[in-house]
C-alpha cells in the first residue's frame, strides 16, 4: 500500500529538474513561479524565462549548504523560529480555546457575582484638583450639595447633568455611564455605588476626582457566557494565552513520552508530519529555509563582499570611468556656518589635503567638543538645488540664504567637479554595478561547478495539470 501510494504521489507531483542531484517537485517551482510572477508584480516572467533564475537560486543554496551554513547556530535558531510559528498552531485545538474560554468566563463570573454583580449607575461631577485649597474646597461641597438639594427637590436628574456635570463625556447621555464591574472605577466611587439599590441615589460622594453625585440605573448578575464569549476569545488572542496553551499542550506531551523528545524534536516531527500532507506549507517552510540561506550565502559572495572591497571598487571604476558621469557639474566639499570669522580660514587649513572622507571626523575633533559647538557644517557631492549657500556661493544663483542661528558667518569649501574623479564619487552606482558583476561571475562559477538538468516534458505541464 505505502509503495502504491508513494508511486501516485510521484506521478502527480513528477520531478521537474535536478539540482546538484538534488530533485525538484513540480509543485515547488509551481510555488516559486506563481508567488514570484502574481498579480502587480511588474517584471512577469514566462515559465520559461524563470527556470534560469530558479536554477540560479537553487545552484546558491546548494552552494551555502556545501559551505555548511545550514549548521550555524544562528541559522538553526532563526529557522526554527520560523518554522515552529507555521506548526505551534496544529497543537491546539478549538476545544482547547473554548474549555479555556470558559475558565475565564467562570471565574469573572465567580468574582463578579460574589462582590454585587453588575451595575449602571448615573452621576453628576463636581470636579475638585487633589490640590484644591480650602475655599476651593469648600466652593465644590457647597455645588455638589446645591445640585442634590436641587434633585431631592424635583428637578431632573438627566437635565442637571447635562448643564453642570464636569465629566463632560456623560453629561451629553444626562449622567449616564455603561455597566460597570468591581474594580473598574475609583474604589471611593465604587463603595457608595453598590450600596444602592435601584432607583436610589447617593448624597455627594468624595474621589480623587472630585464630588459624585450618583443614581442607580439598573444591577444584574453577570452576563451569559454566549453573550460575551467571542470578546472572551480576542482577549485570549491578544493577551498570549493562545501561546500559552500551546505550550502546556507540547510540555504534556513531552512528559507523555517519558521526556524521550525534547519540545524542538516534537516540533520538528511535527513540521515534517504536516508537510508531508500539506504540499504549501512543505513549500512555505522550504522557502524560508533556503531563503535564509541564500541571503547568507550572497552577503559572502556579493553583497558584503562588494561593499567592502575598496580595492575591487576603485579598480572597477578605473576600468569603467566613461560610464559614470553627471548631467551638470557638482560641488564636492562642505558648506559652513561659524560664530568667529577667524574659524572660516582655520576651517580649511585643518582639512585642506585630507582625503575628503576623513573630513568630517577632522572637522569634529577640531571644532566640536564635548562642551562646545564651533561650526555647523553640511559635507557632500552637491547639486546645484541641494544647498541653498553652495548655490549662492559656487553654482552663484541668485537666491536667498536662511542665516543659521547663533552661527552668523557663511562659507564654502571644495571644488567643483564635471565628472566623477574617484568612485567615492558615485560610491552608490559603483558599488552596485561591482556587485553585479561578482553576482554574474560567482553564477558563472556555481553553473560550472554544479550539475543541473530540466525535464522539458514536465516543464511544459506546469500550470496546466
Amino acid at each position: 500500500m505505502l509503495v502504491i501510494g508513494t508511486a501516485a504521489f510521484a506521478q502527480s507531483d513528477p520531478t521537474i529538474m535536478t539540482i546538484n542531484g538534488v530533485p525538484v517537485s513540480r509543485s515547488e517551482f509551481e510555488y516559486s513561479y506563481n508567488k514570484n510572477n502574481s498579480e502587480g508584480v511588474i517584471d512577469k516572467k514566462t515559465v520559461e524565462e524563470y527556470v534560469d533564475l530558479f536554477i540560479n537560486y537553487k545552484l546558491k543554496v546548494a552552494a551555502a549548504i556545501d559551505a555548511k551554513l545550514d549548521t550555524m547556530t544562528s541559522f538553526k535558531k532563526e529557522f526554527a523560529q520560523y518554522r515552529d510559528q507555521q506548526v505551534r498552531p496544529a497543537f491546539i485545538t478549538d476545544t482547547d480555546v473554548e474549555a479555556e474560554a470558559k475558565k475565564i468566563y467562570d471565574q469573572t463570573q465567580h468574582y463578579v457575582d460574589s462582590l454585587g454583580g453588575l451595575i449602571n449607575p448615573s452621576h453628576i461631577l463636581v470636579r475638585m484638583s487633589q490640590k484644591a485649597t480650602d475655599d476651593e474646597q469648600r466652593v465644590a461641597k457647597q455645588r455638589a450639595d446645591s445640585i442634590y438639594n436641587a434633585i431631592v427637590g424635583g428637578a431632573d436628574f438627566a437635565e442637571l447633568a447635562r448643564k453642570c456635570s464636569d465629566d463632560k463625556g456623560s453629561a451629553v447621555n444626562g449622567g449616564a455611564l455603561s455597566w460597570i464591574q468591581p474594580g473598574q472605577t475609583v474604589q471611593e466611587f465604587e463603595k457608595a455605588a453598590y450600596a444602592l439599590n435601584k432607583g436610589e441615589m447617593s448624597r455627594p460622594v468624595l474621589s480623587p476626582f472630585g464630588y459624585h453625585i450618583i443614581k442607580m440605573n439598573d444591577r444584574k448578575m453577570f452576563v451569559p457566557y454566549d453573550s460575551v464569549k467571542a470578546d472572551i476569545i480576542t482577549f485570549i488572542d491578544r493577551r498570549g494565552i493562545r501561546e500559552r496553551i500551546i505550550d502546556e499542550k507540547i510540555d504534556e506531551i513531552v512528559a507523555s513520552k517519558g521526556n524521550t523528545v525534547t519540545k524542538e524534536q516534537l516540533l520538528e516531527q511535527k513540521a515534517e508530519e504536516l508537510s508531508a500532507t500539506d504540499s504549501d506549507l512543505a513549500n512555505l517552510i522550504r522557502e524560508y529555509h533556503d531563503g535564509l540561506l541564500l541571503y547568507e550565502i550572497s552577503n559572502r559572495e556579493v553583497w558584503e563582499k562588494g561593499a567592502k572591497d575598496e580595492a575591487g571598487l576603485a579598480a572597477y571604476f578605473k576600468k569603467n570611468k566613461k560610464k559614470y558621469t553627471w548631467d551638470a557639474p557638482r560641488f564636492k566639499g562642505i558648506a559652513y556656518h561659524v560664530k568667529d570669522q577667524a574659524d572660516v580660514k582655520a576651517v580649511k587649513k585643518s582639512v585642506k589635503g585630507l582625503a575628503f572622507d576623513k573630513w568630517a571626523e577632522k572637522l569634529r575633533t577640531t571644532f566640536n567638543g564635548d562642551s562646545v559647538i564651533r561650526i555647523r557644517v553640511e559635507k557632500g557631492i552637491f547639486k546645484a538645488g541641494d544647498n541653498k549657500l553652495i548655490d549662492k556661493k559656487v553654482f552663484k544663483k541668485d537666491v536667498e540664504v536662511t542665516p543659521t542661528k547663533d552661527y552668523p558667518i557663511d562659507a564654502v569649501y571644495g571644488k567643483v567637479l564635471k565628472a566623477p574623479k574617484e568612485y567615492t564619487d558615485v560610491r552608490g552606482q559603483v558599488t552596485a554595478d561591482y556587485q553585479d558583476k561578482l553576482e554574474k561571475e560567482w553564477v558563472e562559477q556555481l553553473r560550472k561547478r554544479y550539475t543541473f538538468t530540466v525535464n522539458k516534458d514536465v516543464l511544459a505541464t506546469v500550470n496546466k495539470h
